[in-house]
């Protein structure tokens, strides 16, 4: 069943890729709960089908990081991606897409998350196996207020311009 608006986000944890030790995290993949990320925040969500992926590199990440301030002037404490990706390659990505401490790059290696959500998308036919469907949500105390699920093969409702629009 795939989550909706007013739904709790499922407990669960995801994997975030350190390169200096920070906050009490380690040098290297740290796990990380989603209820800590979310409890008394505003949390933007965006899950994408897989890093280094063509519109990925090129549109959703870059969309979340062009509006980063405009997000945060809305009230959004933080910005958040997943995709079904290891903890490596998600820290890998952060690099190359330079997100900084704008977004944290949250792998969920097994798809155990998206999942949970209902999110799961199987590519095996091209070769991927289960990945991650395009998604954004603004997420409030755990609480689900906003989600935008895009049709396959769509980037039309998951960036960053809809969710301000969103956010008023």
């Amino acid at each position: 069943m795939t989550i909706k608006v007013g739904d709790r986000l499922p407990a669960g944890t995801l994997r975030e890729y350190f390169e200096v030790e920070k906050d009490g995290c380690s040098i290297g993949p740290n796990t990380v709960s989603v209820e800590d990320l979310t409890r008394g925040r505003k949390v933007v969500v965006f899950g994408l089908p897989g890093a280094f992926t063509p519109t990925c590199s090129a549109k959703h990440v870059p969309s979340y990081l062009a509006n980063h301030d405009k997000l945060k002037a809305k009230g959004v404490d933080t910005i958040a991606c997943v995709s079904v990706n290891d903890a490596f390659v998600m820290g890998a990505w952060a690099r190359d897409q330079k997100t900084g401490d704008k977004i944290r790059m949250l792998g969920d290696g097994n798809a155990d998350y998206v999942k949970a959500l209902g999110l799961e998308l199987d590519r095996s036919v091209a070769g991927m196996g289960m990945r991650c469907q395009r998604f954004s949500m603004l997420v409030d105390d755990g609480v689900v207020r906003t989600l935008n699920i895009e049709a396959p093969g769509k980037f039309e409702v998951s960036d960053a311009e809809t969710m301000l629009k969103q956010l008023g």
